[in-house]
């Protein structure tokens, strides 16, 4: 069993194609254990080569309202009333820190993506 580290576009294409094939393999065989080595290979290089950035606070609650069917108004218990919700979503005023405290508990909105730091509007 040759593995070795992916180092070029060529040998991200050639280990993907090795899993494709191996994505059948029967649980407990090699096959099994080469495709679970391949598959960290390959994630350790798509995390260097493919990141995808975090959206800002008000890309993920827009997201996640739209995920869930979620009104503005739904909005009101995490972070204040009417005026307040729409100041947040049009950039016009940051969230604060119980703000994201509330939409990170209540919504599961994830903490860190909440206190990426953002632009508002003018």
């Amino acid at each position: 069993m040759e593995i070795r580290p992916i180092k070029t576009e060529a040998d991200y294409e050639a280990a993907m194609a090795e899993i494709d094939t191996l994505l059948e393999a029967a649980p407990g065989t090699p096959e099994t254990d080469r495709l679970e080595v391949l598959s960290l290979l390959v994630e350790a290089w798509e995390d260097v080569h493919y990141s995808i950035e975090a959206p800002d606070p008000v890309e993920a609650i827009l997201f996640y309202m739209e995920q869930n069917d979620l009104s503005r108004k739904d909005l009101e218990p995490f972070i204040g009333d009417r005026a307040r919700v729409a100041d947040v979503l049009t950039r016009k005023r940051p969230l604060s820190l119980s703000m994201i405290r509330r939409l990170h508990a209540g919504l599961g909105i994830p903490a860190e993506v909440l206190i990426k730091e953002y632009r508002l509007s003018a």
